[in-house]
């Protein structure tokens, strides 16, 4: 008896997609948004920090039914994209996307805000006196410095979007080969009573949580090393 069947392998295979293409995203958005977090002295900058952080404390399916809501055919975006001749994002592999970045967009923007917090301000001032614009000190300075940041960031949050199941449930259901992602799956075993197969990919989700906390660890304690 093999100890993946081919759904198990399915929504393994999905999972991984979902969690790389939402970390990529996260980094590519999160980066600009925690440079400006760390950077600007405007009034907002609380009011979105905490927008930011909201899903740590926010429960997943309250997250996940209100993205419903916003993204269904009856919700200001969802009517919007019918508007423009695009289908709705609810129960689809994009859907799952945003509800993804939105719930995981804290474990990357924090890590990386708080390493830009740690360059300081002297490596930027040089930089602006050698004639480098602020595009040019965020590539060429504050990316490179803040590396360790990025790497926590895309670690954490590739981690996280594995585990997701409550906003996955909730705006993506359990389709198969489209939105069924490992917890899903798992949850699926648990009731049919089929406990052996949760177990093998419980224990896959635990490894991959393990490895992602490991090499954090690691990550810092190179960083002090240097310090």
């Amino acid at each position: 008896m093999s100890l993946l069947s081919g759904e198990d392998l399915q929504a393994l295979w999905l999972t991984l997609r979902l969690a790389t293409t939402v970390t990529v995203l996260l980094l590519l958005l999160g980066a600009p948004l925690a440079w400006w977090l760390s950077q600007t002295r405007s009034r907002w900058r609380r009011p979105i920090a905490a927008v930011v952080a909201l899903p740590l404390v926010l429960p997943p399916t309250v997250l996940g039914f209100y993205l419903l809501m916003l993204l269904g055919p009856h919700g200001v975006v969802g009517r919007l994209m019918a508007a423009l001749g695009l289908a709705t994002l609810p129960f689809t592999f994009q859907g799952l996307v945003v509800a993804s970045m939105l719930y995981s967009l804290p474990f990357v923007v924090q890590p990386l805000h708080n390493a830009f917090d740690a360059i300081g301000r002297q490596p930027l001032e040089v930089a602006a006196c050698l004639g480098a614009g602020p595009l040019d000190r965020f590539v060429s300075v504050a990316l490179p410095l803040a590396l360790p940041g990025v790497v926590t960031g895309a670690v954490l949050g590739f981690a996280h979007t594995v585990g997701e199941f409550g906003v996955v449930l909730m705006i993506g259901g359990n389709i198969p080969g489209l939105t069924r992602v490992v917890s899903m799956r798992i949850y699926d075993h648990v009731q049919a009573g089929e406990y052996h197969q949760a177990h093998v990919l419980s224990l896959c989700l635990l490894l991959v949580s393990f490895v992602a906390l490991l090499a954090t660890s690691l990550l810092r304690s190179r960083r002090h090393a240097r310090a």
